[in-house]
């Protein structure tokens, strides 16, 4: 892919934001606390020290597109970063799950419709190249369809029957997600922006799923470690400069 506008200048330090949700936050659900936490071991923190200059972490919990672009000047901007890598679409493509267990025959919305979260992250890349600020994106880690539909009806039957009303079946939820790494990877193209292909990297391993969550959409351990391997491997590859020697 060919890119246009994005020149890095050679320096002995860099700021660079990871900025996304709770992927990028490095949230994992802990079965043994029976929680949601954050991992220690999450891929910004694996890449941090391999990398020259200050990384900040500037992800949330639960943001959508829109979100982000709400918290672009205090979240990032003000931190002057150089390179931006940027991770949104797990939240925008969900829905309120309990809702449509409540009523599967209302009418509901994504977060984030697949056309409003494409211009929002597309305008999100304009912003930052306005400012000389490289922006990076990243795929999105596929989820696992049957433990996340497990667990957005609770393991209920009830709740379950009522989702599939609504969905049609248990594959659509992958599908659906699949449309908005679609949408990302279109921006990625069209705005010639780098992309690092996360997505690829989970779907070459033997099986996927054992990399995810019991909640069927947030990367474990394990599944950090090859994000974080991915991203090292792409820079390595390309932006050796960036790396501490």
């Amino acid at each position: 892919m060919e890119i246009l506008n994005d020149t890095f200048e050679r320096k002995d330090r860099y700021t660079i934001v990871v900025y996304g949700d709770s992927i990028a936050r490095g949230v994992i659900y802990d079965e043994q606390k029976q929680k949601h936490s954050l991992l220690l071991e999450n891929f910004t923190n694996i890449l941090r020290d391999r990398l020259k200059g200050i990384v900040y972490n500037a992800a949330k919990f639960g943001s959508t597109i829109a979100g982000g672009m709400l918290r672009l000047q205090d979240d990032v901007l003000k931190r002057k970063p150089d390179i931006v890598l940027i991770e949104f679409g797990g939240n925008d493509c969900d829905y309120h799950w309990d809702e449509i267990a409540d009523n599967p025959s209302g009418e509901f919305h994504p977060n984030t419709e697949c056309s409003a979260f494409y211009e929002l992250l597309k305008h999100l890349v304009e912003k930052l190249r306005t400012l000389n600020i490289v922006p990076v994106l990243v795929s999105l880690p596929p989820l696992d369809p049957d433990k996340y539909f497990r667990w957005i009806s609770h393991n209920s039957d009830q709740a379950g029957k009522n989702i599939l009303q609504f969905i049609g079946n248990v594959s659509h939820i992958y599908s659906w997600h699949e449309r908005y790494n679609a949408a990302i990877l279109r921006v990625a193209e069209e705005t010639k922006t780098r992309l690092i292909d996360i997505r690829s990297a989970f779907l070459q391993k033997d099986d996927y799923r054992k990399l995810v969550c019991i909640d069927g959409i947030h990367p474990n351990k394990e599944g950090h470690k090859v994000i974080a391997d991915k991203i090292f491997n792409y820079i390595q590859s390309d932006y050796m400069f960036l790396l501490n020697t």
